[in-house]
């Protein structure tokens, strides 16, 4: 009698077990139909669902219909425009010319990139480790790849962000011909934190540093001439 009760366990546990697998099948499998609109657009123009009922539509939108949203906000304009002011203090010392060949590092976005060319530069650079297109393509700026002396004008907005401060200055001034100038623009400093700045570009001369106002906030421009190496 025992035996047959355990027989009969046996069984009804695996058919439990096959019910079980079973119904989780076709919970994997299927979607319940009220949490898809009707009128949802087919894949790949959907995103994965986090779960079956967090289904939200996201209809694909072309780069170029984003840059134009982008491109024509108020706050774009306002930093393109904080730039435009910035550069054309360093064409009022002779140091950027239409014609330079001009490199931004870490260009996030590319504000200044769109800066450089509204005043008329044609060849202008920009590049960030995450690519924003047209105006920035991706590159390490610790291992930028370009030969020597491939620009006469770099800057940076962002070398406090670096993560090797001292690859970062060397792979800037190695991009930069000699007479060349590099621009950097950090946060508010005294002179003693310029002074540990310029120290990392061992390959440039010391022109000069200014506080300037950039978006609003405060920065210290600092301005350097490269050196044959």
């Amino acid at each position: 009698m025992d035996r047959q009760i355990q027989v009969f366990l046996t069984k009804l546990s695996w058919a439990c077990i096959t019910v079980a697998s079973f119904s989780l099948l076709l919970l994997f499998l299927q979607t319940p139909e009220t949490c898809v609109p009707p009128d949802a657009p087919p894949k790949p123009h959907l995103r994965f669902p986090k779960s079956s009922c967090d289904f939200s539509p996201r209809v694909y939108v072309p780069v170029e219909k984003k840059n134009k949203r982008l491109w024509s906000s108020r706050e774009w304009q306002k930093k393109v425009d904080s730039y435009v002011k910035f550069f054309k203090s360093i064409h009022d010392l002779g140091l950027l010319q239409k014609n330079s060949r001009s490199l931004c590092v870490s260009a996030g976005a590319g504000h200044e990139v769109m800066a450089l060319t509204n005043m008329g530069l044609l060849d202008v650079t920009g590049v960030e480790l995450i690519e924003s297109p047209p105006l920035v393509s991706r590159a390490d700026p610790h291992n930028l790849p370009f030969f020597n002396d491939s620009f006469n004008f770099a800057f940076s907005a962002h070398f406090a962000e670096a993560l090797f401060p001292s690859r970062f200055a060397s792979e800037m001034e190695r991009a930069v011909e000699a007479g060349g100038i590099c621009v950097l623009v950090v946060e508010e400093c005294g002179d003693d934190v310029v002074k540990e700045i310029v120290g990392l570009f061992r390959n440039s001369k010391f022109i000069g540093s200014n506080n300037v106002t950039l978006f609003g906030s405060k920065w210290t421009s600092i301005v350097m001439e490269t050196r044959n190496s």
